[in-house]
């Protein structure tokens, strides 16, 4: 258990939390139930903006900002959806405090607001009550419209990045002449969060359905991603919400048709969170610490020189400057640690605590053999190699290391899907081997929730493309034409 960090294997929660802390990606705020990202927790995350803002902007959706209030009244319009956040709002009351006049500041109960504000626990209605005004003929549509913004649900139980009081996110919200135009869109933007997971932060994902119990509150259909984590347990690493004409009928949003048809318009909404920031350290890391796939490293490279003396100094970091454009013209991010504060170990450490892919150590030899020593992070294998063409070599190592990365994840995720066709045999994979379990289900919601009081394994997705067979549900014995993935989930 090097460097204060406790063994993923005898205590998962733990391990997960010491890699946050001492990677110095985030702390625990005074504030009950939220988190400060600090600055390296708070560059990956950039880095998957970075990666994501395009990827909408390049599928046609523009960036906007909705208030952060809400007005109590814009909830009760869509009734499942006011039940599914109900218990988890922050509510405004006041805009006022006052000095009680024994030094104490008080609310100022003159001050009542006249309407409650609701602190945004997600935007669908603010945001379709400002369509209305922008939404008039078919001409207007379709509506593709982004938001990056923190969000409030209020969590008894948190976890640093998995589940906060206040969380960072993004929210697309858009708006669709048809049905099947939404539709479209719903899945089209699951596919973009597939592929940001799978090709950027290197973990695998299943792509599927929520049953209706798993709905988003107000969504006629929700897909997902769900990923497994390394103690066998899933997590929801973004949805896709297909909400049909639901909050167009609760905010009046109309538009007239090709045909002059006053007409609902159709409604999509979906998002991912600094939650990805918890699946990205738990799909990967070890009990040295945080393991980064290069695309999402905030420093790729760190080189590291070993010397006594200045004169050995100048002569490596001669080469150093002259290695450093090279890297970066290849568009790879590189630091030189010559700190004379921290001895070389003490430098290992940290950057292997801090997950950095690729480590270049130069000594007086490497100097005189015109070679470095080059550590991989992910495998922790060291290498001598010529200095001569390092650049290119080096800049193949991390598209290896990004491959390698996924495809672990990927082996790992596949040995741990397993079929259970009976009800004792579902119940013992829970408890042995955990993962994702494919077993039959009848397809009925009190089925789905006595399975998950009595075992608190859910169905996490129906799979796209799901493999049809016959079957029976492993509870009630009823027919059923598919597997669905079950699993304990985050």
């Amino acid at each position: 258990m090097s460097k204060g960090i406790s063994s993923k294997n005898d205590d998962y929660s733990q391990w997960y939390n010491d890699i946050v802390i001492k990677a110095d990606l985030a702390e625990h705020s005074s504030v009950k139930g939220c988190m400060v990202i600090k600055p390296y927790g708070y560059s990956i995350w950039e880095k998957m903006q970075s990666v994501l803002d395009y990827k909408f902007k390049e599928t046609g959706h523009q960036n906007a900002y909705f208030p952060l209030f809400i007005p109590k009244s814009y909830f009760s319009k869509e009734a499942a959806h006011v039940d599914g956040f109900a218990t988890e709002c922050a509510v405004v009351t006041h805009y006022r405090l006052k000095n009680d006049g024994n030094g104490n500041i008080i609310v100022d109960e003159e001050a009542k607001l006249e309407e409650e504000l609701i602190v945004r626990p997600t935007s669908e209605t603010i945001i379709w009550n400002t369509y209305k005004g922008w939404i008039q003929s078919y001409r207007d549509l379709p509506l593709l419209i982004n938001q990056w913004a923190n969000v409030v649900r209020w969590e008894m139980r948190t976890r640093l990045f998995l589940r906060t009081t206040e969380f960072l996110w993004q929210e697309g919200h858009t708006a669709h002449a048809t049905k099947e135009e939404a539709i479209e869109e719903t899945e089209k933007m699951l596919h973009v969060y597939a592929d940001f997971v799978e090709n950027w932060m290197a973990v695998p994902v299943v792509r599927g359905r929520k049953t209706e119990n798993e709905r988003f509150a107000g969504a006629l259909d929700t897909y997902c991603i769900e990923a497994l984590m390394q103690d066998g347990k899933a997590l929801q690493a973004g949805t896709s919400h297909f909400l049909g004409q639901n909050f167009a009928k609760a905010f009046d949003v109309k538009f007239t048709s090709k045909e002059g048809k006053l007409e609902h318009v159709w409604a999509t909404s979906w998002g991912v969170s600094t939650r990805l920031m918890g699946a990205l350290i738990m799909a990967h890391s070890d009990d040295n610490g945080l393991v980064l796939p290069p695309k999402l490293a905030p420093t790729q490279v760190v080189i590291v020189p070993i010397h006594k003396g200045q004169e050995e100094l100048d002569k490596i970091t001669n080469f150093v400057d002259e290695l450093m454009p090279q890297l970066k013209a290849l568009g790879i991010s590189v630091k030189y640690d010559d700190r004379d504060s921290q001895r070389p170990g003490f430098k290992f450490a940290e950057y292997e605590l801090k997950g950095v892919p690729v480590r270049i150590a130069i000594g007086a030899r490497d100097m005189e053999n015109q070679t470095v020593e080059i550590a991989r992070r992910d495998t922790k294998e060291k290498n001598t190699v010529a200095q001569k063409g390092l650049a290119m070599y080096i800049a193949d190592l991390l598209n290896n290391i990004q491959t390698s990365m996924f495809e672990k994840a990927l082996k790992f995720r596949d040995e741990h899907i397993t079929e259970a066709n009976s009800y004792e045999e579902f119940k013992e994979l829970l408890e042995t081997k955990t993962g994702f379990i494919a077993a039959h289900w009848d397809g009925t919601v009190e089925t789905e929730k006595r399975i998950k009081e009595e075992t608190k394994a859910t169905i996490r997705c129906i799979p796209l493309n799901n493999k049809l067979e016959d079957g029976v549900c492993i509870l009630t014995g009823k027919p059923s034409k598919q597997r669905v993935l079950f699993a304990k989930a985050y």
